[in-house]
């Protein structure tokens, strides 16, 4: 997909635009879960999540390309469109981002917020992404998928970081929502020569990724219900699949009882706001604390994209339940 001299001139371009996030081990989260874990804070980016990585280094690429488009349109459910807005944004390129009815308003209005036309449209992901594609070919819009080789390689810069900055990391656990997060740490990993497992972590209520890697195949469902919107994924892309067949170690579940709870662990032991997504690595290690006790363990705080209301009542959820 790319090597270690492309994913370092990635890095390079990115950190022209925002710096290098940090990574801190907190006394109270290790107290809590038995670790010696170091959380990865992709919280703090311009769009307050991971994507925008991606994001800055597919639109450096597409600028740099004989054949410039005339605009690009994309569908989410939120961070890769505020990725795709920001970057947008900044070289004045037009933008279209389509989401589902059911699409955060927070997310919406940031999205807008950066200047990209935003549209509406049907009741999930799947129905947003084919709806773009129809937009697309009426506009003559270049359109991006959620999960590019440009995207992956830019957002790998992350995983760079993680592992030059923290080592003899035993275990990462990352969210999977289409996969280029836990891509870009998988290939990273590789190009390192590194020895570190990565687990791979999705909420109950979308399982399509667990069930696809127990079973050694793809499995779609026909449903993706969870508070943790960044992994409501129900079709897996197939690249992407592969990629996390090959070189992840396990991908598990976690209910959304337990994203609550260190949604709100998170907040508590760090005072880090983190949407559904970025507390599922948490929720994932708290899960497997027992057979993760003393080891040196990563966290991919993914983003903290949730508006105030969700936020509330799912740390309630867990407070008065």
């Amino acid at each position: 997909m790319f090597n270690l001299m492309e994913l370092e001139q990635a890095a390079a371009d990115i950190y022209q635009v925002m710096p290098a996030t940090p990574q801190y081990n907190w006394p109270l989260l290790a107290q809590t879960t038995g670790c010696d874990v170091w959380v990865k804070h992709e919280n703090h980016t311009p769009t307050t999540a991971f994507k925008v990585r991606g994001g800055i280094n597919l639109l450096n690429q597409l600028m740099k390309s004989d054949s410039k488009p005339k605009g690009i349109i994309s569908a989410t459910r939120g961070n890769h469109g505020q990725s795709l807005s920001f970057s947008s944004k900044r070289i004045g390129l037009p933008l279209t981002i389509v989401v589902p009815e059911c699409n955060n308003i927070d997310q919406n209005n940031a999205i807008k917020g950066f200047g990209a036309n935003l549209v509406i449209h049907g009741k999930d992901f799947e129905a947003a992404r084919k709806h773009s594609l129809e937009l697309q070919q009426a506009m003559g819009y270049h359109a991006i998928a959620p999960f590019e080789r440009d995207l992956v390689l830019g957002v790998a810069s992350y995983a760079l970081e993680f592992f030059s900055a923290v080592k003899d990391l035993d275990t990462v656990y990352v969210p999977i929502g289409m996969g280029s997060g836990i891509c870009g740490l998988i290939k990273t990993r590789d190009l390192l020569k590194l020895k570190t497992e990565i687990v791979g972590v999705v909420a109950e209520g979308a399982p399509t990724f667990a069930l696809s890697f127990s079973a050694g195949k793809i499995i779609n469902t026909d449903y993706a219900n969870t508070i943790a919107d960044g992994v409501a994924t129900s079709a897996p892309i197939e690249e992407a699949f592969e990629m996390i067949k090959n070189g992840a170690s396990r991908v598990i579940t976690v209910s959304d009882n337990e994203i609550a709870q260190a949604m709100y662990q998170y907040y508590q032991t760090t005072h880090n706001l983190s949407e559904g997504a970025g507390a599922v690595p948490l929720a994932g290690l708290m899960k497997e604390k027992q057979q993760m006790k003393a080891k040196k363990v990563g966290l991919i705080l993914s983003g903290g994209n949730i508006d105030f209301k969700n936020f509330s009542k799912h740390i309630s959820s867990v407070l008065y339940c």
